[in-house]
């Protein structure tokens, strides 16, 4: 039985008071000790950003690669071990940015890994520049004069691309948001969870009291996550109701279910042949 002290590490934390990410990280300790995992059992991978320096504070097995790298990662980490947990940490700018494409590959693929975006609508590393969710006209040091794109929505893109386990949280909802990544781990195939969190040192728009007063919990009004069409339509709300939960969630096969070879047992138990392999490069 393991418990949230078995997470900890005594790593240097920077972050800013009142940083959404402190949330995050008690609710992925709290939801590990839940399921019983050992950090022994738990991969965290994670690219460039404060949310992406996430698994520096917990003690398990971790990568820290490249910025919009992490799913890359994860894919490659997940194929050579289909028996680990492997969960990502990454920012709105991360994920969504510099690593849109493979956002969207990883969805497509059905990886089994669990996904948290740390959703802050800014680069808060960089000091403040527009991020992909940046609301329209939010002004930064960079965009002197207003954001003149439209918001990236996450979670419309998931669910057009057939994602299996979509899911919003809110950092400051505990709770809340430690139930949904247990769910998002419990989940078979690519969970994203999508964590709304204020920023307070670059988002003054987006505070902790701006979420307090939007955000409704779906667990709370008994919602059922097998309809498409519903979780679309609620995917679009975001000014005046953000709705906090599972939107959508069906189980399919996953990439590795798919790759025959695997159902035998996983890469990293194969017996290395360095005959076999030469031979393999060997030929012109």
């Amino acid at each position: 039985m393991t418990t949230t002290q078995d997470f900890d590490n005594d790593f240097e934390n920077k972050w800013c008071p009142g940083c959404g990410n402190f949330g995050i990280l008690d609710s992925m300790k709290k939801s590990f000790s839940n399921l019983g995992l050992a950090p022994k059992d738990v991969l965290l991978i994670s690219g460039i950003g404060q949310a992406a320096k996430t698994p520096h504070f917990l003690k398990c097995n971790m990568f820290h690669t490249l910025h919009g790298r992490a799913l890359a990662v994860a894919t490659g980490a997940k194929i050579a071990n289909h028996d680990l947990t492997i969960v990502v940490n990454s920012g709105d700018g991360d994920c969504y940015g510099e690593g849109g494409n493979h956002f969207m590959n990883a969805i497509r693929r059905n990886i089994d890994i669990t996904l948290l975006v740390h959703n802050n609508q800014v680069y808060g590393l960089t000091q403040g520049q527009a991020s992909p969710t940046s609301k329209m006209g939010f002004v930064t040091k960079v965009q002197k004069h207003g954001v003149i794109a439209e918001p990236f929505n996450p979670l419309t893109i998931a669910l057009n691309l057939g994602a299996g386990f979509v899911a919003r949280g809110f950092s400051n909802n505990r709770e809340h948001t430690r139930q949904l990544i247990e769910d998002g781990i419990k989940h078979k195939g690519f969970s994203l969870i999508d964590i709304v969190q204020p920023c307070p040192t670059y988002n003054k728009i987006s505070t902790h009291g701006w979420y307090k007063q939007r955000v409704e919990d779906l667990y709370e009004n008994n919602y059922v996550p097998d309809d498409l069409e519903n979780a679309l339509a609620m995917a679009q709300e975001w000014d005046e109701k953000i709705p906090i939960g599972v939107y959508y969630q069906k189980e399919g096969p996953t990439f590795t279910d798919r790759i025959k070879k695997l159902t035998e047992g996983t890469l990293i138990d194969k017996k290395y042949d360095a005959a076999k392999l030469d031979g393999y490069l060997s030929v012109s």
